[in-house]
């Protein structure tokens, strides 16, 4: 399969953020310069200035330890400032009841209850540290495109329900009032979920770490990591840290366009494009008709039909698609036609509905759609496996990360790590996320 190269894509370019319209929007980042050269210590060296590294760093530096952060790229270069920014306390398959089953009942229900308050663990943060990020905490909505998919929704709201979560069951009316439309046959909602500009909240929780005492540098790629006595040594082209305690959560971008850190933990993932898409502002009209009351939205089909509102009012939303060659214009016409479908009234936006900005980035799949932590080595950790659900998710898991790292076993949450294991025959990925996606096209159409 052909994929674009940076030279001809400004998503890949490096040296940049790409086109997005948090991008465009968010407030200036901190200052993070690279990382001076030399020899340096801390307690805790995170990889990666992702929300999980970055809410890992925030909660560690509050505890008092030393920390330093190595970003290859810019604070939010990767996933965490691409996403839709769609805050949403749920994973997309591994409900409650799985997660219990897998990782068993007191590290399962453990991970359940940090997902059930993570939308809330964000918005809190948003609260305490004034991030500017265009927060809005109205809900996030999932409904069904078809009665057969009700009975999931009716499984996610039980799930949900017996383990304290304030979620709603709704019928087809209650969802058409949300959402603005009747192309759904019902749903569920959470309250606590929402919306930010992904880049500017990232910037935002670097601003705090910094503040509570980390040290973030950016455009430092750790070029690889070394144990070194009774700790690590993370190597970068200008200087080195020494840590007692490593922590790597480059995620679904480790080894992306640049060095590995830890040779082969991009092997545990499947990277999955997702793109993303913003409206030319709309007329306050249309606002009132298409999600009113400001919830973020994404359903129940497998090739996720998904939007939200911006600050300016765009409607923000996506897709993905089997093949990339020419995505662009491939998506555009897609990703239209799906809004107007979705909600006839902006058949007549003025001027037609067209996209000021289009993006992507991957984000990190597991074949069971279960996360994974990983124990590297001694006082060594990583976790993969968002599976696009990240953003509540990785900043919730950040405190855990850091307690982990820092207390080992006796960390309060007990996550359950492993030691890291392969993707199966991951070299056919591609190929298997290309036919996997017109598989679930087929798929929405018929359950």
């Amino acid at each position: 399969m052909h994929l674009p190269t940076p030279m001809t894509d400004p998503n890949l370019d490096p040296s940049r953020l790409p086109p997005s319209l948090w991008a465009a929007t968010a407030p200036a980042a901190p200052p993070t310069p690279p990382l001076p050269a030399g020899e340096h210590t801390a307690d805790l060296v995170i990889v990666g200035a992702g929300v999980s590294g970055l809410s890992a760093a925030l909660h560690a530096a509050t505890r008092g330890a030393k920390v330093v952060v190595l970003e290859a790229h810019e604070v939010g270069w990767g996933a965490s400032g691409r996403n839709n920014g769609q805050v949403i306390p749920t994973l997309t398959r591994a409900d409650p009841d799985i997660l219990a089953a897998a990782f068993g009942p007191e590290r399962g229900e453990a991970l359940v209850a940090l997902l059930r308050d993570s939308a809330a663990t964000l918005f809190d943060l948003v609260r305490r540290h004034a991030i500017d990020c265009g927060a809005v905490q109205n809900g996030w909505v999932q409904p069904a495109h078809r009665d057969s998919r009700l009975a999931i929704s009716r499984s996610r709201f039980a799930q949900w329900q017996r383990r304290g979560a304030p979620v709603e069951l709704l019928d087809a009316e209650q969802v058409a009032a949300v959402t603005g439309s009747r192309f759904w046959r019902g749903g569920w909602l959470n309250p606590t979920g929402g919306h930010v500009n992904p880049l500017a909240f990232t910037r935002g929780l670097a601003r705090a770490a910094l503040g509570a005492g980390a040290a973030v540098h950016a455009h430092s790629p750790a070029t690889g990591v070394v144990a070194d006595g009774s700790g690590w040594r993370v190597n970068t082209a200008t200087g080195h840290v020494r840590a007692k305690k490593l922590l790597v959560a480059t995620h679904s971008y480790s080894g992306f366009l640049g060095p590995q850190a830890w040779p082969g933990l991009e092997q545990t993932l499947v990277p999955v494009r997702s793109y993303q898409m913003a409206t030319q502002p709309l007329p306050a009209a249309l606002r009132a008709q298409v999600l009113p009351r400001d919830h973020a939205m994404s359903d129940t089909q497998a090739d996720l039909h998904f939007a939200r509102w911006s600050e300016d009012g765009r409607l923000v939303s996506g897709g993905a698609l089997a093949l990339h060659a020419g995505y662009d214009g491939r998506l555009r016409e897609r990703i239209a036609t799906r809004l107007v479908k979705l909600w006839p009234a902006l058949r007549d936006v003025p001027g037609g509905l067209r996209f000021d900005h289009l993006w992507h980035g991957v984000f990190a799949v597991t074949p069971d759609r279960l996360p994974r932590f990983w124990r590297l080595g001694d006082g060594a950790l990583a976790w993969v496996g968002c599976n696009g659900r990240g953003l509540a998710f990785g900043t919730a898991l950040g405190p855990a990360l850091a307690d982990a790292a820092l207390d080992g076993d006796a960390a309060r949450v007990p996550l359950p790590w492993e030691a890291p294991r392969a993707v199966e025959m991951r070299a056919f990925a591609p190929v298997g996320v290309a036919w996997t996606t017109l598989y679930y096209r087929w798929l929405d159409q018929r359950d």
